[in-house]
């Protein structure tokens, strides 16, 4: 009885935890979701918390005739699609044979992938690395650093770790190999991992804020959230001033509205995988 109590207390506190970390998380994104539905008179005036006053959609339909954002949300959502890909690919490929405990360079290997995860590189040696690599102000700059993170590999490695061996067993013995036993057997598996570690990486490559401030430079290949800090913190206004008083929007609506419209595609693949995320989290974090 008195167990039950506590589990009880237990959950109470940690559901009402979470509860006011969801509305400091919510609170700002519809205050700002608010402010981009509303006028810029209401804006100005200091009315708009989190519902919107005298609704207008003006701000919207100028954000979204703007062919310089639309570039670079394709930018961005290509530089995802396909990195988010890779990266799967790979982190399973390089996965799967550390899980082996018959593979001889295992252990070192692994050590390797610990190291990565305490020690990071200095930014200069980085930079021209990179540089060097053709890859500065290129697309794939975007791409191929995040093919890989030793903290996704470890997901994955332990989650194939955990896997009955006796299915290899019984592959090996029907004459399967390796390749056909990991493409044909635990690929098809792994949905769970390869469903959590996607929305890792693809939240990742979407958000990346560093990469490009470091290593693009052409406006083309500006991907969403350089225009972001671009429309914000660069001084460039999205509107001609001398004219903001006779329009249903200023900089600060149209601001709130480029800062939803970067956040939102993200936010509509999390319920699409979410069945299969805390499974896959949990399968690959039970054993190191």
């Amino acid at each position: 009885m008195r167990r039950k109590i506590i589990d009880k207390l237990y959950d109470g506190i940690i559901a009402l935890f979470l509860s006011i970390v969801g509305i400091i998380m919510i609170v700002p994104l519809l205050s700002v979701l608010a402010t981009s539905l509303s006028k810029s008179i209401a804006v100005e005036a200091g009315k708009v918390f989190l519902l919107p006053v005298d609704i207008t959609l003006a701000s919207w339909r100028y954000i979204l005739l703007r062919a310089d954002l639309w570039r670079s949300f394709g930018v961005t959502f290509l530089a995802t699609v396909i990195g988010t890909t890779l990266a799967l690919i790979i982190t399973a490929f390089l996965a799967y044979p550390l899980s082996k405990k018959y593979f001889a360079l295992a252990k070192i290997l692994g050590v390797f992938v610990i190291i990565t995860m305490i020690f990071k590189a200095p930014i200069i040696p980085y930079f021209l690395t990179i540089k060097n690599l053709g890859l500065f102000d290129n697309f794939f700059v975007l791409v191929l650093p995040h093919t890989v993170t030793a903290y996704n590999l470890v997901i994955m490695r332990s989650f194939f770790s955990q896997l009955p061996a006796d299915l290899e067993e019984s592959a090996k013995i029907d004459g399967a190999g390796y390749f056909k036993i990991f493409w044909r057997i635990l690929l098809p598996m792994s949905k769970p991992v390869m469903a959590t570690l996607g929305l890792f990486y693809s939240v990742m490559i979407w958000n990346q804020f560093l990469h490009p401030i470091l290593f693009i430079q052409s406006q083309a290949l500006f991907p969403l959230q350089l225009r972001l800090r671009q429309y914000i913190t660069a001084g460039e206004d999205l509107v001609n001033s001398s004219i903001t008083e006779l329009l249903d929007y200023n900089d600060v609506t149209l601001k709130s509205a480029t800062i939803i419209f970067a956040v939102v595609p993200i936010l509509m693949v999390y319920p699409y995988i979410q069945k299969y995320f805390v499974k896959g989290a949990m399968l690959g974090s039970v054993k190191g």
